[in-house]
């Protein structure tokens, strides 16, 4: 799962709920840039509690975001989301030989996996030493079933592109923060923690953010099909219709008052609660500013909302800032799907390790 990847370029491919999102990046001495790009919805009911249930139906949306994006490339890196996902840091002897220190990682795997090793695909990674202790190394152990694996390579198969690398979406988080937001926040100390929220379509994560790395992440079961559903409900519309309206507009006048705006307050309300439970585990620690991100970001007047509600600055996530484009890659597409973008960029950042 934390395989490197060795030539170029690699695609960064996110199958979420609602939408396969696939970004190519390349890299100059001092930047990204942004190479393709495309956004490919999915059917209503293609995955569901985060299990493809409509492999075609995935690979299909996949291959045709391939083509849209104009990118030559088949070789992709995807991820498995947190919440079906086992990752753990582990503690183990230093100096140990490779043969060794696998045993050891197989046999803290059988503590902390909940399920038969046979049944998983394990991987791990060597952080370095210990924080204080040179006499040991901390491990970060990483597993899934070998079933959410394999059906997410299936389809991205069926869509042609050959999977090079896995990660867990909260680590892809961590990577576009890290490499294509935080240098951007110029007002923001290291010392000063951020708070991610990356807003899905039935599922929102908050990551926060200090000294460079993520010390918290947590899903939460709240997202944007809330918002879907309410159009569909009240103005007798199937889904593929109101996401359609969503995206291109044409709801009657009343949609401001009648559906968005209660969806934003609700929206508010939710994230400053998923907000209480990164203070309950770190009471100490204060944070001095949230992003927002996913397809639910770029609603107008959310940022301000969540703003008021919190009391802290709030602005979008957008990774795409200060990045140069290749010419098929159009402003429109950017603009529009820039906050929805931030796990396939860190996926395709994973070319460049």
């Amino acid at each position: 799962m934390f395989r490197r990847s060795q030539k170029q370029p690699l695609l960064g491919l996110d199958i979420s709920s609602s939408a396969v999102k696939l970004i190519e990046l390349s890299r100059t001495r001092d930047t990204y840039r942004v190479e393709a790009l495309a956004l490919e919805g999915l059917p209503e009911r293609a995955i569901q509690d985060k299990v493809i249930i409509d492999p075609e139906a995935v690979g299909a949306a996949i291959r045709k975001a391939v083509k849209d994006s104009g990118t030559r490339s088949k070789r992709a890196a995807i991820a498995v989301p947190g919440s079906i996902a086992v990752s753990k840091t582990v503690t183990l002897p230093a100096g140990l030989s490779e043969m060794e220190l696998e045993a050891q990682v197989r046999m803290e795997a059988d503590q902390h996996v909940p399920f038969p090793l046979e049944e998983v695909n394990l991987d791990f990674e060597v952080l370095g030493p210990t924080p204080g202790n040179p006499g040991t190394i901390d491990i970060l152990l990483a597993a899934t079933r070998s079933e959410n694996l394999d059906a997410r390579v299936a389809a991205a198969e069926l869509g042609g592109l050959q999977v090079e690398i896995v990660d867990i979406e909260p680590f892809a988080l961590e990577n576009a923060y890290v490499e294509l937001m935080a240098p951007k926040l110029t007002d923001i100390s290291p010392d000063m923690a951020v708070a991610l929220f990356d807003i899905g379509a039935t599922v929102t994560s908050l990551s926060v953010f200090h000294q460079g790395r993520m010390i918290y992440t947590r899903e939460h079961p709240f997202g944007g099909r809330q918002h879907t559903e309410e159009i569909m409900r009240r103005y007798q519309m199937n889904h593929a219709e109101a996401s359609r309206a969503k995206r291109q507009g044409g709801l009657p006048e009343s949609y401001d008052t009648e559906v968005l705006e209660p969806f934003i307050e609700l929206a508010s309300q939710q994230l400053s609660r998923f907000l209480q439970f990164f203070y309950a585990a770190h009471p100490n620690m204060h944070v001095m500013r949230i992003l927002l991100g996913g397809g639910v970001a770029a609603m107008t007047g959310l940022n301000d909302r969540v703003s008021q509600g919190t009391g802290i600055e709030t602005t979008t996530a957008n990774p795409f800032i200060g990045l140069p484009r290749a010419a098929r890659v159009s402003n429109r597409v950017v603009n529009e799907d820039a906050t929805a973008m931030l796990i396939a960029c860190g996926l395709a950042l994973r070319g460049f390790d």
